[in-house]
């Protein structure tokens, strides 16, 4: 028998809420008090109704498929080794692993791993074609899916120099890497460092798609998915949308090139509203971007150790990171159900307004000349720096909280003991062709006052 229930109910108009909610404020300005808005200019209601939805965001997310990644920093082999055989027998299902040298002895880290259709992603500080191509061999030879991650537009926007090699900007030998490592995903797109130096939403999604947008004009024979390296804030419903927006864009741009390409979202927490004060809220923090991240459509997600700004690698912060996921799979069920955000009216007008604000900024860029002239002559990096300025003005006068860090912190908690890294923007003296985009932590001022008075 049909549930008739809510037939006996009315519907209830925006125009009626709002008249409800403005009767309950009592004479206070309804836009005033009720409507606030975000650092991208969107406006944010207290509620969404059907009545006012006009368009859903085009745009699929798989979230049942999303892959929990292990981060390994490859310095010692056989440490790594272990390392990458443990995580995998603990719930790992994909790895990313960062290499700095490119005489690392890439055959035997790989050769015992147990990789048969695995995803390993690789983070190389170097462009090397004979070592690309080997790792082309073994993906073939271990059935596996690997994704390189090249970005030498990241590498000239982290570093302030391109890579070493002997073309001047690194696209011929990126065009020849393409051509001899045909197997493999090859390009990569570091979000993560717009998000991490203080770009709003909108400039991370223009940035990152106007920096795609790069390599499709330059290398038209790039047929694998483009790996987005995303880091997500703690801005819950914003994320979602952020990587929604993405996704939809960037299959709106590669249309425009006759082609099916795909991105690939790697995900993980920002460092950026991390703290070495009160570290454990970090969990909560990592665990909240996550849930943004799967339920935004991440492809993987690597999580971020809660003590990673403050401790080396170890055993103990990179079970509780890699559990944290683990629990969100396979306890909350966050893998059950694709396209979660459907129907949401909330997430998909942010989807659309981000989509909307950021293909309106893209386009800017390009009028302009072009994300790497932008690049070079520094107009990214200032504009980006607007954007953080504002962000670190919201946090000092604590407008923007941290929890134990500008409001509530403890006093009594030390942690001059307890550093293994230097957790601050470091620096370093040296020649480049540009400004590169230095990314820096909210809380980094207050905290290198309070270890001075420890």
């Amino acid at each position: 028998m049909a549930n008739t229930l809510f037939n006996d109910f009315n519907p209830i108009s925006s125009k009626q809420w709002k008249q409800k909610i403005q009767f309950e404020l009592d004479g206070a300005d309804y836009n005033e008090t009720m409507i606030w808005n975000s650092p991208e200019d969107i406006q944010v209601k207290p509620f969404y109704h059907r009545d006012e939805f006009t368009k859903a965001a085009s745009v699929k997310t798989h979230t049942s498929n999303f892959q929990i990644c292990q981060n390994i920093f490859v310095h010692d082999i056989e440490k790594s080794i272990k390392r990458a055989i443990d995580t995998i027998e603990r719930g790992a299902e994909s790895l990313r692993f960062t290499i700095q040298n490119e005489n690392t002895d890439i055959q035997k880290l790989l050769e015992n791993l147990p990789l048969e259709n695995k995803i390993v992603y690789f983070n190389l500080s170097f462009l090397s074609i004979d070592f690309v191509k080997l790792l082309n061999a073994i993906s073939v030879q271990k059935k596996a899916v690997f994704y390189c991650n090249l970005d030498p537009i990241g590498q000239l926007a982290r570093d302030g120099n391109w890579f070493t090699t002997s073309d001047k900007n690194n696209f011929e030998t990126l065009e020849k890497i393409s051509n001899e490592a045909k197997d493999l995903s090859l390009l990569s797109v570091d979000l993560g460092l717009y998000q991490n130096a203080g770009a709003n939403i909108t400039q991370q999604i223009a940035y990152s798609l106007a920096h795609a947008n790069e390599y499709l004009n330059r290398l038209p024979s790039i047929t694998k998915p483009i790996v987005f390296q995303v880091s997500v804030g703690t801005n819950y419903f914003f994320e979602i949308a952020k990587l929604r927006a993405l996704r939809m864009l960037f299959k709106l741009i590669a249309a425009e090139y006759d082609s099916n390409l795909e991105c690939h979202l790697l995900v993980t927490p920002t460092k950026r509203n991390k703290t070495i004060y009160d570290y454990n809220v970090n969990m909560l923090r990592t665990t909240t971007e996550c849930m943004s991240a799967i339920l935004g459509g991440a492809d993987a997600v690597a999580n971020l150790p809660y003590d990673a700004l403050y401790h080396k690698d170890n055993e103990f912060g990179d079970r509780i990171a890699r559990n944290q996921l683990l629990v969100l799979k396979h306890e909350s069920y966050f893998d059950k159900v694709d396209n979660p955000a459907d129907g949401s009216y909330y997430i998909e007008s942010l989807t659309m307004q981000l989509a909307e604000k950021s293909l309106t900024l893209f386009k800017d860029i390009e009028a302009n000349g072009g994300f790497l002239k932008l690049l070079n002559d520094g107009t990214i990096k200032k504009k980006i720096q607007e954007s953080a300025a504002k962000e670190q003005e919201l946090f000092d006068s604590k407008k923007e909280v941290l929890l134990g860090t500008n409001k509530y912190p403890n006093k009594e908690d030390r942690m001059k003991h307890d550093l293994e890294l230097f957790p601050f923007v470091k620096i370093k003296p040296r020649k480049t062709l540009i400004t590169p985009i230095i990314e820096k932590r909210l809380a980094e001022k207050l905290e290198q006052e309070r270890l001075e008075l420890e």
